[in-house]
């Protein structure tokens, strides 16, 4: 499994008229995760895009537990727990002191900037591939 951590302070403008994070804004937490992660792994999603790859999310899911409020420091947990193939999931973990606020899950694929589905590429497939093995 990979993982990742993330902090990310709640924003006052993130907060909806009852002072809670508006639910939406946890998408852009797991974005802001998720690229960190590729970054702990050296794949730069900017180096993705130029070289005619897109990672888009097929599918999003969110269970709210517990709510988050402005100016509460968040941790984000990221993993992929399974290699990779033609689609991949991340999971996803909010927490607040250590206490579980929010689950989730994106779903992802690769496309060109045509639309067209297309396989990962190698370098991506071997660095995750190379990071499962070493279990």
């Amino acid at each position: 499994m990979i993982t990742s951590i993330t902090q990310i302070r709640a924003r006052y403008a993130e907060t909806d008229q009852m002072g809670i994070v508006y639910h939406g804004n946890y998408f852009t937490w797991f974005e802001i995760a998720r690229i960190q992660l590729l970054d702990e792994l050296n794949i730069s999603y900017k180096k993705l895009e130029k070289q005619n790859y897109l990672i888009p999310v097929l599918e999003a899911n969110a269970q709210f537990k517990k709510p988050t409020y402005f100016d509460d420091l968040i941790t984000v947990k990221t993993s992929i727990k399974t290699p990779p193939s033609v689609k991949f999931r991340v999971d996803y973990e909010i927490l607040r002191n250590n206490e579980l606020c929010t689950t989730g899950y994106t779903l992802h694929t690769f496309i060109n900037k045509k639309g067209i589905p297309i396989r990962p590429p190698k370098e991506f497939i071997e660095k995750i591939n190379a990071f499962f093995k070493k279990k």
